[in-house]
């Protein structure tokens, strides 16, 4: 089985590729938008929570969603604002 060595510019193009393709799917992450209505499912997935948890947030108010049929929606820009104004600051003295 034949060998090659690996060079440190061998690692460094490397890196760079690697690099360059990083940045890539962050701005491709990045330049995509959230869909204007979300399902129940894809909030509980976004926002790490449970059913329930949702269920409970959706009772007392605090995320405001559309029902249609049997179907519930939400509006990812209200979610957007709802995240922000829960948004707390820690003061370090």
């Amino acid at each position: 089985m034949p060998t090659s060595l690996i060079t440190t510019d061998d690692l460094q193009d490397f890196k760079l590729e690697l690099l360059d393709d990083i940045k890539k799917l962050l701005t491709k992450q990045s330049d995509a938008k959230l869909k204007k209505y979300l399902k129940s499912a894809e909030i509980m997935e976004l926002l790490q929570i449970s059913q329930g948890t949702l269920q409970n947030l959706r009772i007392n108010g605090t995320l405001p969603y559309t029902k249609m049929g049997n179907i519930i929606f939400y509006d990812s820009d209200e979610i957007q604002k709802v995240m922000l104004s829960n948004r707390i600051h820690n003061k370090r003295d």
